[in-house]
């Protein structure tokens, strides 16, 4: 079912400043150059000014200095972007769970799960755990024994929670995800590995988001922790006794060892990898694909590898990488015999 609100009552929502058609109807959003006579667009991003002119939108956010001159309908809002994301939510068609326990769920006699939460279909929650209202578990979740879901939180269809995950309020964790898998821990006797049972669990804060086939492992010992408002994108790693702090985000493909901790406010691009047993400190920028190596004491954007270049390029560049040894060893033998060497240009000679 499409939804459709005034401009005036978006204006009243967000608190922004009406320019234009109080009563004109929003049904959609859509981006700038795709936007219909209905929809609500926005600009947040400079290269895209261009499109500003030609967009058929019926409203545009913007900022003030781009309302300026602007003829069409106006919602002006210090942050367009973040004024999307919370008129996002007003048209998000995503289907509402109903409360209730689906009648093919699998529910333990000694679960927990109140009035106001809902079960899907193949749902299996196992012994002593505990759901809390408006709670939505979706069709064939796994919920471990002695787990704990606060209020509000959503699981998407298949979402796997091992025994002892403890969840917070309001948490979104999207198919596939599994949280709280035997962490990677062997020890090794005479060159045959011998596991090493994981006793911990896993701890989320509030307000936390995890994206599709992301990984959480239990702690080892203590448990491994997600602070509040973290968002983890799809497919990362977070192996056992991690600790992340609140509001740090990372996007797809970040891969995290054991017993690192990550600060809070930290931003951790594609492809970003940590060794084990290091600490990153609060407000700390990983650019893609990053290798971090040790630990991270001063807050600051931190990249490493190589940008890509056209192949041929690269190939000569990797060439003179190859080489750096043996040119670092014959400037240090040039040095030494330019120190030899008297300010009157004469060889130096004792006696």
């Amino acid at each position: 079912m499409t939804a459709t609100i005034k401009l005036g009552q978006l204006a009243e929502f967000l608190g922004a400043t009406l320019s234009g058609d109080p009563e004109r109807e929003i049904t959609g959003l859509a981006t700038l150059q795709e936007a219909g006579p209905a929809q609500l667009s926005f600009l947040a991003n400079p290269q895209y000014r261009k499109y500003l002119a030609d967009s058929h939108a019926a409203a545009l956010l913007l900022k003030a200095a781009d309302a300026e001159g602007f003829a069409g309908n106006a919602l002006i809002v210090p942050d367009p972007y973040l004024a999307y994301a919370r008129i996002s939510h007003l048209f998000d068609p995503k289907p509402k769970a109903v409360a209730g326990i689906h009648p093919t769920a699998v529910v333990a006699a000694d679960a927990v799960v109140d009035p106001a939460a809902s079960i899907g279909a193949f749902a299996v929650i196992e012994s002593a755990a505990r759901i809390a209202a408006g709670v939505t578990v979706g069709a064939h979740c796994f919920i471990g024994a002695r787990c704990e879901i606060g209020e509000g939180g959503w699981l998407a269809p298949r979402v796997t929670l091992y025994h002892d995950v403890r969840i917070g309020k309001r948490v979104v964790i999207q198919s596939g995800a599994v949280l709280g898998g035997e962490g990677f821990g062997f020890a090794n006797e005479k060159g045959v590995w011998q596991k090493i049972a994981q006793i911990g669990g896993v701890l989320v804060g509030d307000d936390v988001e995890i994206g599709v086939n992301t990984a959480v492992d239990r702690g080892a010992l203590a448990d491994t922790i997600l602070g509040n408002g973290v968002k983890l994108d799809n497919q990362i790693q977070i192996a056992h006794n991690v600790q992340v702090g609140d509001h740090t985000a990372m996007a797809a493909c970040v891969g995290i060892s054991g017993s690192t901790k990550i600060g809070k406010h930290c931003m951790l691009a594609g492809g970003v990898g940590l060794v084990g047993h290091i600490e990153v400190c609060d407000n700390v920028f990983l650019t893609g694909m990053t290798m971090v190596t040790h630990s991270i004491t001063e807050p600051g954007s931190y990249s490493s590898g190589t940008a890509m270049q056209p192949a041929a390029e690269w190939r000569k560049s990797a060439a003179r990488i190859r080489q750096l040894d043996d040119i670092a060893r014959r400037l240090r033998q040039l040095e030494k015999r330019v120190g030899e060497v008297t300010p009157d240009g004469n060889a130096s000679s004792d006696g």
